[in-house]
């Protein structure tokens, strides 16, 4: 009874003392809901409210962006927030609402397609990262196999809807096209800003990838793929016969029961992308993490964030993965051969990593990119007005165009649109 009654005293005082905001509180902001949101809570921010004392109050949504415009106006944003865009990140930061991050990350520090610097200044760093210029397919599925697949629209698995950011799916595809076919320095060109949306290199990418999904070709595999939520793309992989074979995206993927299921397995997309030619370019994205209120417990757990510690724990639950130097565990720790083989390819030295483009572009330029894609596949006719029209808002003015999405850049910093 004695315990018992120490224990609800425990509780009402640790009540109390946040009742009357004692407690230091941080608040957060991410898109991580269901397991993702467990895992984080278990594996990252319950040690940090532990070790630190500081409490936590974290708000998971899948329509950040949107969450994140609506706090901003009314005054009342997060003091710290992760977002997928440094493009959006960028224009929050050329309006002074975020933080600069200098002194806060540890030295290793990241590689320059994680934390571009803008004005002179880092404003994020990633938290997880993920691999994007990859093909998964089922355990036993061999190479004959796989190449034949690949040229019939209706073996490729593809779901577009992801809610208010439907259509990413398809711009990944494109994306992908154009940084194996014409290597890294197109695809940041194209990522500045600097080439039209109307280029023979950027259109071949569209209509390379219509060609590999059948665009506007047969009504219901259409109409599958745009009814289709992202996540449940290769349910049919695991249906007898198989409904489809392949699925262009990324490593987070792999967690879905379908894929585990299927024993999925993978290779890099330019072995199945026609006309490939880049040499080791991989498309890569991440969970950006930015500080919006200068505040202590904000800073503490920005510096966590960034700790080998904190980065190692949240990659051991096979979330994603940590581009942190100093936070990949030993080698008999790292779980699953294709999760060892994902992180030895984003870490690889050797390699040109380039951010998700359309994730490094305005805000503006992205959604009515993932819009287009969603009607190009069912009008492909439609084609040059759509490029034309996305040609017209990369020529906006007062649009911020980050100078750097690839390792080994040579123009860091930022630019905005005259």
């Amino acid at each position: 009874m004695l315990a018992g009654c120490l224990v609800l005293l425990a509780a009402g005082l640790v009540a109390g003392v946040r009742a009357l905001g004692q407690e230091p509180t941080v608040t957060l902001l991410a898109n991580w809901t269901g397991t993702d949101e467990r895992n984080l809570r278990a594996t990252v921010l319950d040690p940090f409210a532990r070790t630190h004392h500081v409490h936590v109050d974290y708000q998971g949504s899948s329509a950040e962006s949107q969450v994140l415009g609506a706090d901003v106006e009314a005054g009342t944003p997060p003091d710290v927030v992760v977002l997928t865009g440094p493009g959006e990140l960028a224009d929050y930061a050329r309006q002074g609402q975020l933080k600069p991050l200098d002194g806060l990350l540890p030295q290793a520090g990241f590689g320059a397609s994680w934390t571009t610097p803008l004005d002179g200044h880092v404003y994020w760093f990633p938290l997880k990262a993920d691999l994007k210029s990859i093909v998964w397919y089922p355990g036993g599925t061999s190479a004959r196999q796989r190449a034949a697949a690949a040229r019939q629209p209706g073996q490729w698995c593809l779901g577009m809807g992801s809610g208010a950011t439907s259509g990413w799916p398809g711009t990944d595809w494109i994306e992908d096209i154009l940084l194996q076919r014409y290597g890294p320095d197109t695809y940041q060109r194209w990522a500045r800003g600097e080439l039209p949306w109307r280029s023979a290199e950027v259109k071949g990418a569209w209509t390379a990838w219509g060609r590999l999904v059948g665009a506007g070709g047969d009504p219901a595999l259409v109409r599958r793929a745009l009814k289709t939520p992202y996540q449940d793309a290769a349910e049919p992989v695991t249906r007898t016969p198989r409904g489809c074979t392949l699925e262009h995206q990324a490593s987070f993927i792999r967690n879905q029961d379908s894929w585990k299921r299927a024993d999925g397995r993978y290779e890099p997309s330019a072995r199945l992308i026609p006309g490939a030619k880049a040499d080791d370019a991989w498309e890569v994205s991440g969970d950006l993490v930015a500080l919006l209120h200068d505040t202590s417990p904000a800073r503490a757990l920005i510096r966590y964030l960034a700790s080998a510690a904190a980065q190692r724990a949240w990659s051991a639950r096979e979330s994603g993965f940590s581009v942190s130097p100093d936070a990949q565990p030993a080698p008999a720790a790292r779980g699953a051969d294709w999760h060892r083989s994902l992180a030895a390819t984003l870490l690889d030295d050797r390699a040109v990593h380039c951010f998700d483009a359309s994730d490094a572009m305005p805000p503006s330029v992205r959604d009515a990119f993932a819009e287009a894609t969603i009607e190009y596949l069912a009008h492909p006719d439609h084609l040059d007005t759509l490029l034309t029209n996305l040609d017209s808002l990369r020529l906006a003015h007062g649009l911020t165009w980050l100078q750097s999405v690839c390792d080994h850049a040579d123009a860091p910093g930022g630019r905005e649109t005259p």
